[in-house]
């Protein structure tokens, strides 16, 4: 009776482990922690997704950026290291368009309006997205406005910024480097190491990354300098995990594409008020810009985004033509439908 009662409890523990076949499992990878804010934005689609599909598809996450690179996760996701990860297209060598067009939204007034002439720029030139392959875009991320965060010396105007090395993306680089800075395109996982060890002086970030990353240990000095963004496609899932969906789930996945962009607006406008406050109480000094630099900068921004769009004839593409469109949607506003996922 004893063995009977052994063999019994054995087979039920191995049922349990047993995965089942009625349920869709996929991994998902961040770089991020999963108490920051992309990563809770991330967490509210995970929910949703499960409850739209009555728990048949669950995801798995996996936080701290163990599974992904920085560089290369697009490559790693199209090769199902991760069924869904986060991707950062513009700092793919390839990706040159992606590394650009972040440099056309000079005057975008939020992140919702970043995100919809985002799609509407990728609706319209198929050059965009072309550089996302072997992926489906499941998400478009903005982002808040950077400053300037620096280690040791204050930004209060552009004449300040001569001799810096900072962290910056390519869309801000030229006009930093015209400026006597020597800008550094790396991720922003890799900046507070390297501004701790004095690799670099500062980063270009909002103060939303101020308490996400921890950035008040190694900057002393937050220049509100407002910096333009664009968007990027954020979230991606192999198309080879894609094409193993039914119709009824990529229809899911498909409407799901809103509610996780919604989620990391609120998240992001969130952690802005909350970073502005952790900085305060950090102790880090926020440096308001003089008089007249904002403008100035702003007039270098545009001229520069109209200069770098010409780099990509180069690839035969137009990105002239591409900057002209932002620069028409950002004047005039977003047509309907321009942008809405389909």
């Amino acid at each position: 009776m004893k063995k009977l009662f052994a063999i019994a409890v054995l087979l039920a523990l191995a049922a349990c482990g047993r995965p089942d076949p009625n349920v869709t499992a996929l991994t998902y990878a961040s770089p991020y922690s999963a108490t920051h804010p992309f990563s809770r934005a991330d967490i509210v689609w995970m929910k949703w997704i499960e409850e739209q599909t009555g728990g048949k598809v669950r995801i798995h996450p996996h936080w701290g950026g163990h599974l992904l690179s920085s560089n290369e996760n697009m490559l790693e996701i199209r090769h199902g290291v991760s069924d869904i990860g986060m991707i950062t297209p513009m700092y793919a060598r390839s990706a040159h368009v992606q590394r650009i067009q972040p440099s056309f939204y000079s005057g975008i007034g939020d992140i919702q309006q970043q995100v919809a002439v985002y799609r509407c720029l990728a609706e319209e030139f198929p050059a965009i997205n072309g550089e996302v392959k072997g992926v489906r875009i499941l998400a478009v991320q903005g982002g808040n406005f950077p400053g300037i965060l620096t280690r040791d010396k204050p930004i209060r105007t552009l004449a300040d910024l001569k001799g810096l090395r900072l962290r910056a993306q390519a869309d801000t680089a030229d006009v930093l480097r015209a400026l006597g800075a020597d800008p550094i395109n790396m991720s922003m996982a890799e900046v507070y190491p390297a501004m701790a060890k004095g690799v670099i002086d500062g980063v270009v970030a909002p103060a939303d990354a101020l308490r996400a990353v921890h950035l008040a240990d190694v900057g002393k000095y937050f220049s509100t300098l407002k910096i333009p963004r664009g968007a990027y496609p954020g979230r991606a899932m192999s198309l080879i995990a894609w094409n193993q969906l039914s119709p009824e789930y990529q229809a899911i996945f498909t409407r799901g594409e809103k509610i996780w962009e919604d989620a990391m607006v609120r998240e992001l406008e969130a952690a802005l008020i909350s970073g502005h406050a952790y900085a305060r109480e950090a102790g880090i000094e926020e440096i308001a810009i003089a008089p007249g630099e904002q403008e100035r900068f702003d007039a270098l921004y545009r001229a520069n985004a109209f200069r770098i769009s010409r780099h990509l004839e180069a690839f035969g593409v137009d990105g002239n033509a591409i900057a002209q469109r932002a620069a028409q949607l950002i004047e005039r506003g977003v047509p309907a439908g321009c942008g809405v996922p389909k």
